[in-house]
């Protein structure tokens, strides 16, 4: 199966962040800590490279840990700056406006020698679809500023948002790119909800994440799903899986559509646990 996406808001949202770049201080990159190469557009590096950038590793409350670690590690060695966040319930958000005012220092620095007021630092939140933009924007403003959703593409415009004196924020639709060039990176971007579900087969979605987790996080299954043991055939693996679950059509035929969309699902919602789905050097 090949997975892409790029509606044309996309396509607009990119031509618009080029022509706001001249009004940034820094840039707000946001990615999903369960997957964090894979979340990031390789057309961010394209248009903002000359900027500062903070990399903020979201949904850290759904991801494994020791993972997060290690890609914490990864950022920080790319010399990037880098925090671990939860918009849902904020954890690490309070650290946002320091690591800004950090990374604007120079410029604040060039404004004040030139004997200008002190303003506001000006941050772009860039990011894919459906990775928690809008709810972080919402957690930092401390009101319901952005439209949040539990499916890709909810924003749809650009906006400005005030959050306290010292900073504000350019949100901005999510943007995916063009073509995917690993196959792996839409799979990986299907399993965690970044891509429409719509345009998805589930069942071979459903698959990957099995895949994945038989080699990671096997015990996760067994203990979720009442297994004894895992079977070597991930197709077995599924169908074991629709039984235990009760996914079962007349004749006692395994319903795979059903018992792929109870994996993702519990996936996404942290049911199966904090799952990373994305390792270095894999």
């Amino acid at each position: 199966m090949t997975i892409q996406w790029f509606p044309g808001h996309m396509a607009k949202a990119r031509r618009e962040v080029t022509e706001k770049l001249s009004l940034i201080d820094v840039v707000i990159e946001i990615v999903d800590a369960r997957v964090p190469l894979a979340s990031r557009n390789p057309m961010i590096d394209e248009l903002v490279s000359h900027k500062p950038r903070l990399i903020l590793l979201n949904k850290a409350d759904l991801a494994d840990p020791v993972v997060t670690e290690e890609w914490v590690q990864y950022f920080k060695e790319a010399n990037m700056k880098v925090l671990v966040i939860n918009s849902q319930n904020g954890k690490g958000t309070e650290k946002i406006a320091d690591a800004c005012r950090e990374l604007a220092s120079a410029l604040l620095e060039k404004l004040k020698s030139k004997g200008m007021k002190p303003r506001a630092i000006r941050a772009m939140i860039l990011g894919i679809p459906n990775v928690g933009k809008s709810t972080l924007i919402n957690r930092l403003a401390s009101k319901r500023t952005a439209k949040v959703g539990d499916r890709p593409g909810v924003t749809k415009q650009q906006q400005w948002i005030k959050v306290g004196k010292s900073l504000e924020l350019l949100d901005t639709p999510g943007i995916l790119w063009p073509k995917f060039e690993d196959q792996q990176t839409g799979y990986l971007l299907a399993s965690t909800g970044a891509i429409k579900d719509e345009l998805l087969d589930f069942q071979d979605i459903a698959l990957y994440v099995l895949k994945n987790m038989k080699v990671h996080y096997p015990n996760r299954l067994k203990e979720r799903y009442k297994l004894e043991e895992i079977p070597d055939d991930p197709v077995e693996l599924f169908e074991e899986i629709g039984k235990k679950r009760g996914c079962l059509m007349s004749g006692g035929y395994v319903d795979y559509d059903k018992a792929a969309e109870i994996i993702l699902r519990e996936l996404r919602n942290g049911t199966l646990g904090r799952v990373t789905l994305e390792r270095l050097g894999e």
